[in-house]
């Protein structure tokens, strides 16, 4: 096993050997045409479609047919270009072009052009590889620049004009006829001016003309020629700026030692001058172009002769370098190097081996802490006594959740509130599930919360938002519920919606399902359960808009023999009843009391408590009893209810609701009597229910002795304004705009 595994080790070192040294080649962009005739183009120049070249200064034209480079933008033919290597004589990167000779107004040829200007660009005219050279008499050839900075030389009287200079065969062009001199440093501007001589007693004759001139092309004998030719090779300096984002990223990675390669804004001739510009070039033992992602590849010395020749023993290249090494040794070399590194694999896959067991090790304690925190121990037990459903029960796992939310992403907020936020979630069955993540649980409340969870799963009711189970091994309890798609009643009643206006029949049937869940749960189910929180926020339509009864966050369990629960007082403004408020003694008949109010929401359309309403009726139930005994009733209803409803159904819906507002608890009907004066309503199928429904239009309300004005409880703690709010630090499990 361990020598076929070294072997492929060895293969894999040669393969990526060749790439590497295929990589040497390649100096333009992957994908784009590299030479124009005999001239190599290498990145950031480019010849192409956008993308091959970094900005326009660096692309290059190449004709079909003609093979001849040019700058497009400088319009200049491109002779050589060459990328910058580390610091010596001559390792700044060069672009040699042919530039245009300037000719005096004298002259008979056409001008070619008047100047070349390369501000903006990163091209300055190399100081060092150029001569700028004139021909003619008793004229001052200058080259004017942007800045104001002046260079030129001085051409002295001709004692004849007949050829049109007077150039001597072997003339070192110091003045007689023609002048040289070099050009200043940074240059990016070439226009040349001829003046007058004011010193030369004779007149200016004939033509003059001036050009820059490559040093290694230059030639006194050769400028007499010029007149004739139009262009003579020049010798720009290039580099980037360092100002740009591929400027900006190619220092960023060359400072950390990426990419084999350094960049500097310092010449790479003489260190002691900066540049306009910043230069890249690769360290060396590698080459390539560093203006290319990882275009420094490490150079094989070995397969250099000279090299070879003075190496005794085996050459053995190596990362930017290479050794000389006995043969023997070199065998042994490499297998202590093969040896090492699958020694350092091995090594480093067993830590990482043990340090994911570790993470897995204390997850694993931490979600044990957590479930045992949030009283997993308890629940478990529960749902192994004969009376737990373990099918209605469910424990989910925590990473199951958190990919069913996209780790809780706040895009699948679906609502927040006191008790928790609520996330909308996908199973792995592809199941929609709502997913509340509750706030941190007391662990006084631990047993309570438990016991909650586990009489919630036992309920199976359709009128009831299902609690699928739950994650008790989270720092928080996750709690899972059906989905319900079609959002809160709140929002039918209040936020109108023009596509689907809530009817009178719909209504009615809203109000039949909820009064029946509540039915179900202070009489039917196993353990009478008080939901403390009804309101319309807390109705939440389905996809055939039946109503379900959802957030039971602050719902309690009560005995069968137990008529209240003593709790601090919690609830919302507006449904919150008044005999609770007073005696903090919570009884079946504070739910009756706040159906009543969802009722009037149902009949009338308005909200619970707004400031828009007269002072004493902010409150809707004090308004709706006030308009009762005014006879005003037909007065505050919705318009739809007015317009679809029958006159004895609504009038029936609204005794109802008075009597369930009856300040006296005991005075107020049980929930199964409510649900069967509604299912009455909906469909009276005997006479004595008939009967019975004229009995109860014609019963006046009584409110033992209390006035109708004393409903509106003005005390301060009940001025809540047009919004809706929780007392103490208790609110809806979900907002008011979707579950």
């Amino acid at each position: 096993m361990i020598p076929k595994l070294m072997f492929q080790i060895l293969l894999l070192l040669g393969s990526i050997k060749a790439q590497g040294q295929a990589a040497t080649d390649q100096l333009a962009k992957t994908g784009c045409q590299q030479k124009c005739g005999n001239v190599t183009i290498p990145f950031p120049f480019g010849i192409g479609p956008a993308g091959c070249f970094l900005d326009d200064w660096y692309e290059v034209a190449c004709p079909n047919g003609t093979n001849t480079p040019r700058l497009k933008k400088l319009e200049l033919q491109v002779l050589n270009i060459t990328l910058p290597f580390y610091y010596g004589p001559g390792g700044d990167a060069m672009i040699t072009v042919n530039f245009p000779v300037i000719y005096s107004r004298d002259c008979s040829r056409n001008q070619t052009r008047e100047s070349v200007m390369l501000e903006g660009s990163s091209f300055v005219i190399a100081q060092d590889r150029n001569i700028f050279a004139a021909v003619g008499c008793s004229r001052v050839a200058l080259i004017e620049n942007t800045k104001s900075a002046v260079v030129g030389c001085k051409l002295s009287e001709c004692s004849s004009r007949a050829d049109g200079t007077s150039i001597r065969p072997n003339s070192d062009c110091s003045g007689l006829g023609c002048c040289q001199t070099t050009t200043t440093f940074g240059l990016q501007s070439f226009n040349v001016s001829f003046r007058k001589d004011e010193a030369a007693s004779g007149a200016v004759e004939g033509c003059s003309y001036a050009a820059l001139v490559d040093r290694a092309e230059f030639s006194p004998s050769r400028m007499h020629a010029l007149e004739q030719e139009g262009y003579v090779p020049a010798v720009l300096q290039w580099g980037v700026a360092n100002t740009t984002h591929f400027g900006i990223n190619l220092l960023h990675d060359s400072r950390r030692g990426y990419g084999h390669y350094y960049c500097s804004s310092r010449s790479m001739s003489d260190s002691y001058i900066v540049m306009p510009f910043m230069q890249c070039f690769c360290y060396p033992g590698y080459d390539g172009n560093p203006y290319l992602g990882n275009g420094c590849q490490d150079v094989n010395e070995c397969e250099d002769h000279d090299i070879l020749k003075n190496c005794h023993g085996k050459c053995v290249n190596t990362k930017g370098d290479y050794k000389c090494v006995d043969g023997s040794r070199a065998v042994k070399l490499a297998m202590m190097v093969i040896g090492g590194f699958i020694g350092a694999l091995l090594f480093l896959l067993s830590m990482r081996w043990l340090r994911r067991a570790i993470r897995r090790r204390k997850k694993m304690k931490l979600k044990q802490k957590f479930f045992k925190q949030n009283g997993g121990l308890l629940l478990q037990q529960q749902l192994s006594s004969p009376e737990g459903n373990v099918e209605k029960s469910k424990l989910f796992d925590s990473k199951k959740l958190e990919r069913a939310t996209d780790n809780f992403n706040e895009n699948r907020i679906l609502g927040q509130g006191g008790q928790g936020t609520v996330y909308k979630g996908m199973l792995m069955d592809g199941k929609i599930v709502a997913i509340k993540k509750s706030k941190v649980l007391d662990e006084g409340n631990v047993e309570q919360f438990i016991n909650e969870v586990f009489i919630l799963s036992q309920i199976n009711h359709r009128n009831v938002v299902k609690l699928l189970g739950c994650c008790l091994e989270t720092e928080v309890p996750l709690l899972v519920y059906e989905f319900i798609p079609n959002g809160t009643l709140y929002q039918y009643l209040h936020d109108p919606n023009e596509e689907f206006p809530v009817p009178w029949d719909v209504r009615l049937r809203i109000a039949t399902e909820v009064a029946g869940a509540l039915s179900y749960l202070h009489s039917a189910a196993s353990i009478p359960i008080y939901h403390r929180d009804i309101k319309s926020t807390n109705i939440l339509l389905d996809e055939k808009y039946r109503a379900k009864i959802a957030d039971f966050g602050t719902s309690r369990s009560v005995a069968l023999d137990q008529t209240h629960v003593t709790t601090l007082v919690q609830g919302t403004f507006g449904y919150l009843d008044p005999e609770y408020f007073q005696s903090s003694q919570f009884t079946d008949k504070s739910d009756v009391y706040s159906f009543g109010v969802v009722l009037v929401e149902l009949v009338t359309g308005q909200k619970p408590i707004s400031s828009l309403r007269a002072q004493e009726g902010r409150s809707l139930a004090t308004y709706f009893i006030i308009s009762m005994e005014e006879d005003r009733l037909f007065d505050i209803l919705d318009p739809q209810v007015l317009n679809e409803g029958k006159k004895d159904e609504i009038i029936t819906v609204a005794h109802l609701a008075m009597r369930c507002l009856n300040l006296n608890g005991r005075k107020r009907p049980t929930m199964k009597e409510v649900a069967m004066e509604l299912e009455a309503i909906k469909r009276p199928s005997h006479p004595s229910d008939e009967q019975q429904i004229n009995r109860e239009r014609q019963a006046t309300f009584e409110i033992d002795g209390v006035e109708a004005h004393d409903v509106a409880f003005r005390s301060a703690e009940f001025e809540a304004g047009d919004g809706i709010s929780s007392m103490t630090d208790v609110y809806p499990l979900l907002s008011s705009d979707t579950w």
